[in-house]
């Protein structure tokens, strides 16, 4: 009788595909959901989406919200 595993059996292993990045913002240090990141107000619209004139805030893509890094050392 022999003690060796056979492995044949074994499904292959599968990676699971890519979540697409998010779309990064001019005023985002990192894509959303990175670790050790957090999203606060846009500095420069105060978190309207818009500045002066009623554009579109060019720094949060008129989200009115941006990913920084947050704690630090």
């Amino acid at each position: 009788m022999s003690t060796e595993a056979s492995f044949s059996s074994l499904p292959e292993p599968t990676s699971a595909p890519a979540a697409p990045a998010a779309p990064l913002a001019p005023g985002d240090q990192a894509t959303p959901g990175t670790p050790g990141t957090g999203e606060t107000v846009c500095p420069e619209c105060g978190g309207s989406g818009r500045i002066s004139e009623g554009s579109c805030c060019p720094n949060c893509d008129g989200t009115g919200r941006i990913t920084v890094g947050i704690g630090g050392a």
